[in-house]
């Protein structure tokens, strides 16, 4: 088998360039014993990704110079000299930007098309679903009336929080960029409100809809709409740290509250903020996967996929993910999906 490869050609320098990446064709070692051959299906396309793009300090190694970019992908078994795999079964697996890999087996987890459509392995039901499951129950706890806020409310994480605040009793507010995203987020995700982030007036907007203050703040955002957030927080009000792309390709530290004046309304106003990774809570994916499987199946839940054709055309996708040109969950299939006709 031959794969190709799209790798780190360059650490990006602000926003990511397209010299930034570069793609190779290489030739697969044969199946050694233990070993099974995957296909690219899906890839996912996240925020994350532009963090480990770059070398400095974070939670995750960085991706090398010359190697392969990290991303959860859906895959299925082409060849398999593994007594645990068959050709032909689909796994998650974190193979990368890549069309095809040889591994050893470890850390695949086998994916039945009957209980879900596979593409949502990596999204509502994969690791966006469980952020947004860990970060609003397990953090912002919600109460029956109280009011939850969430930036990027069309995409992944922020579309799955805002509809899990509403089963739990909660109003969802979202926060999303263009007018079609808006109305997509209350008119067909249910949430009670829904703004603007490119509004010059945002905070005056967020006080409209939001006329009892905001008692939980889901964060994906960052910058201005942070800011925005800050202004109407209840007091005990909690908030989630789940990420901060607006500030993913930042040079430089954005305007906004000063280290002293945020720490002030954290104290003044008893907030509770906690940043969290989602790989250090997979022990709360059994839990997940029955509870929101079952919102999907029964209807309550809704997600919107955003599929671009071709390994090709990853890095510019990616770069319009970085700019919220995505519509829902962004994944590329890399190649053919048996389960869809």
């Amino acid at each position: 088998m031959k794969s190709t490869q799209i790798r780190l050609a360059s650490r990006p320098k602000g926003e990511p360039v397209a010299s930034d990446f570069e793609t190779v064709e290489v030739d697969l070692p044969d199946l050694a014993e233990g070993q099974v051959a995957l296909r690219t299906i899906y890839l996912s396309l996240d925020p994350y990704m532009r963090g480990r793009m770059s070398d400095a300090r974070s939670y995750a190694s960085p991706v090398e110079i010359g190697g392969v970019i990290t991303g959860g992908t859906v895959c299925q078994v082409a060849a398999s000299r593994n007594p645990r795999f068959a050709e032909g079964d689909y796994v998650l697996s974190m193979s990368g930007w890549q069309s095809a890999e040889v591994v050893d087996g470890k850390g695949l987890r086998k994916l039945d098309p009957a209980d879900a459509p596979i593409s949502t392995a990596v999204g509502v039901l994969g690791m966006p679903g469980l952020t947004a499951y860990v970060g609003l129950l397990d953090i912002g706890q919600p109460k029956p009336g109280e009011t939850v806020l969430v930036s990027a409310a069309s995409g992944a994480v922020g579309s799955v929080v805002g509809q899990l605040a509403k089963i739990k009793g909660a109003r969802a507010v979202g926060v999303a960029g263009s007018a079609e995203k808006v109305a997509f987020v209350k008119e067909e995700l249910g949430f009670d409100a829904c703004v603007s982030h490119r509004s010059e007036s945002l905070k005056e907007d967020l006080a409209a809809v939001c006329p009892n203050g905001v008692d939980v703040y889901f964060e994906n955002v960052g910058g201005a709409t942070l800011d925005a957030a800050l202004s109407r927080m209840n007091p005990f009000g909690r908030i989630p740290v789940c990420g901060m792309i607006s500030l993913y390709n930042a040079t430089s530290l954005a305007d906004g509250p000063s280290r002293a004046s945020l720490m002030r309304q954290i104290l003044t106003d008893r907030l509770h903020v906690q940043g969290f990774i989602v790989t250090e809570r997979w022990d709360r994916f059994g839990a997940f996967v029955k509870e929101v499987g079952g919102y999907i199946r029964s209807g309550e839940l809704k997600y919107r996929e955003d599929i671009v054709e071709g390994l090709e055309n990853a890095p510019r996708t990616f770069m319009g993910l970085l700019k919220g040109e995505n519509f829902g969950k962004q994944l590329i299939r890399v190649g053919e999906d048996p389960t869809r006709a």
